[in-house]
C-alpha cells in the first residue's frame, strides 16, 4: 500500500489532491447539465477563449485567474451578441470566436521571454503549483456551482426538455441558459490551472459520461460523476508521481479511460442482465433454432 500512500506525504500532493477534488465536484455539477445539454463544444470554446487574458495576466504580473475569469466572460458575451446580431447559428458563433480567441492568445504569449514554458503552463496545467489561496477559492467556487444549481434545478431541466414550455410555466428559460453558461465559464475557470486550457472539458464530460451509464436522475448522476471524477484525480496523480508523467494530463487522460471504462462495463452488465432476463420460452425458442444448425455441423464433423 506504500505506492498508494507515500505520494500523498507531500504536501504539494496533498494541496493537488484537495483541488482535485474540488474541481471533480465542480465539474460534477456543471458537466452533468453540459452532457445533458450538449454543450461540450460551449466549453470547450471558452476554455480556449481565456487563453488572451491569461496571456495578458502572466506578461503584467496580474493573477491569472483573474485574467482567465475576465476573457472567458467575455467570450460567453460575444457569442451571444455574435447570435442575435450577426445572424449566425450557435455553433458557427462559437467556431469564429474560438480560433479568433485561441490565435489571440498565442501571438500574446508568444512575446513573453519564456514562451516555451508559459505555454505549456497555460495549455496543460499545473496542478501540483496550487496554493492554499488557490484551494479557498476553488472551494467558494463550488459552493456557489451548488448553490446555482440547486436554486434553478427546475428552470434547468424543463428548458432542457422543452424551453417554451419552460417559459409558459414561469421557469424563465433564458435567465437558465445564461446562468448555465455562468456555470461553465466557472467551471473553466476554476479548472484551469489543474489541467490546463486544452484539457480542461476532459474533467468537465468525461465523468459526467461515465456517471450517466449507472443513473436514471440529475442528482445522482451528479453525485457519482463526482466520485468519478475524484478517481481521476487520484489516478492521474499516482501516474505522475510513479511514471514522471505530467500531473494535468495524466489527470484528464484518466477521465477520459474511466468513462470509456464505464461504457463498456455498463454495456456488458446491460446484455447479461437481458440475458438473463429473457423468457423461458423465448430462450426455448431460440434453442430450438439453433439445434438444426448445431446437428448439421456435428454431421460433417
Amino acid at each position: 500500500m506504500s505506492w498508494l500512500l507515500s505520494p500523498f506525504t507531500a504536501e504539494f500532493m496533498l494541496r493537488a489532491l484537495a483541488s482535485g477534488v474540488l474541481i471533480a465536484g465542480i465539474c460534477a455539477v456543471v458537466g452533468t447539465w453540459v452532457v445533458v445539454r450538449g454543450m461540450a463544444f460551449l466549453g470547450e470554446a471558452i476554455s480556449h477563449g481565456m487563453l488572451p487574458g491569461v496571456a495578458v495576466a502572466t506578461l503584467i504580473g496580474a493573477p491569472v485567474v483573474l485574467g482567465a475569469a475576465a476573457s472567458a466572460v467575455v467570450m460567453s458575451g460575444a457569442i451571444g451578441i455574435l447570435q442575435r446580431r450577426g445572424r449566425l447559428s450557435y455553433d458557427t458563433s462559437i467556431g469564429l470566436l474560438f480560433v479568433g480567441m485561441l490565435s489571440l492568445g498565442v501571438i500574446i504569449v508568444s512575446h513573453s521571454s519564456s514562451f516555451a514554458t508559459d505555454a505549456t503552463a497555460m495549455l496543460f496545467g499545473d496542478v501540483l503549483a496550487v496554493s492554499r489561496g488557490d484551494i479557498a477559492m476553488l472551494a467558494v467556487a463550488l459552493l456557489i456551482t451548488v448553490a446555482v444549481a440547486a436554486w434553478l434545478h427546475r428552470s434547468f431541466v424543463a428548458a432542457a426538455f422543452d424551453e417554451r414550455l419552460a417559459q409558459t410555466l414561469g421557469l424563465r428559460p433564458r435567465l437558465a441558459h445564461v446562468a448555465l453558461t455562468g456555470l461553465v465559464t466557472l467551471a473553466v475557470v476554476a479548472s484551469y490551472q489543474a489541467v490546463g486550457t486544452l484539457l480542461v472539458v476532459g474533467m468537465l464530460i468525461a465523468p459526467a459520461v461515465a456517471a450517466g451509464r449507472w443513473t436514471r436522475s440529475i442528482p445522482s448522476t451528479m453525485l457519482l460523476a463526482a466520485a468519478f471524477g475524484t478517481a481521476a484525480v487520484v489516478t492521474g496523480l499516482l501516474v505522475s508521481w510513479h511514471a514522471g508523467t505530467a500531473a494535468g494530463p495524466s489527470i484528464a487522460g484518466s477521465a477520459v479511460l474511466l468513462a470509456a471504462a464505464s461504457a463498456a462495463s455498463a454495456s456488458a452488465a446491460r446484455r447479461i442482465a437481458g440475458w438473463h432476463a429473457c423468457p423461458e420460452p423465448l430462450t426455448r425458442l431460440l434453442r430450438l433454432e439453433n439445434a438444426p444448425h448445431t446437428a448439421v455441423t456435428e454431421s460433417r464433423s
